[in-house]
């Protein structure tokens, strides 16, 4: 019953859908905000006592992860992504975010600490690529990545150590 926007204003804003009322303004990044994802967690989710979060990316190469219920930062991931970041998504278990950024590496985050679990370069015969997107498989264990030079990448994550 949310839907969220990000602006070139350096903030996010989450309305209720029921009545369209705007319910928070998310602030506190310092450059532009250029991508958010929805963690699968909160009431109705398949994670249902997990709270539901807001991940925004932005071009000060931060991600913020937000309480939906309450509109307050509850984590920054910043460092080492040394370039904006636009690829985010939760793991379908809510436990993980991958970021892809400019600086070529995708990375994936602990919601619950917050610590980098994986980083990974995207190199190719080419050049390093810089990542515009980062995708789960359904089940959790792959995770794709796409970006410059017709650069995409498949990690079977499960098998990362």
């Amino acid at each position: 019953d949310r839907k969220s926007g990000c602006s070139d204003d350096t903030t996010a804003k989450i309305w209720c859908l029921k009545d369209d009322n705007w319910l928070h303004t998310l602030d506190g990044h310092v450059r532009e905000i250029h991508t958010i994802r929805w963690s699968p967690s909160g009431p109705g989710s398949t994670n249902p006592h997990a709270p539901l979060l807001l991940a925004t990316a932005s071009f000060d190469a931060t991600v913020r992860l937000w309480d939906a219920e309450k509109g307050v930062c509850v984590r920054v991931l910043a460092s080492p992504h040394r370039d904006l970041v636009c690829g985010l998504a939760f793991s379908p278990n809510g436990l993980c975010l991958a970021t892809g950024s400019y600086d070529t590496f995708v990375r994936l985050w602990s919601i619950q600490d917050g610590k980098i679990v994986h980083s990974f370069p995207t190199t190719s015969p080419v050049a390093a690529s810089a990542v515009f997107e980062v995708c789960w498989n359904r089940g959790g264990d792959k995770l794709a990545a796409c970006g410059t030079h017709s650069m995409l990448i498949v990690c079977d994550v499960s098998k990362l150590e």
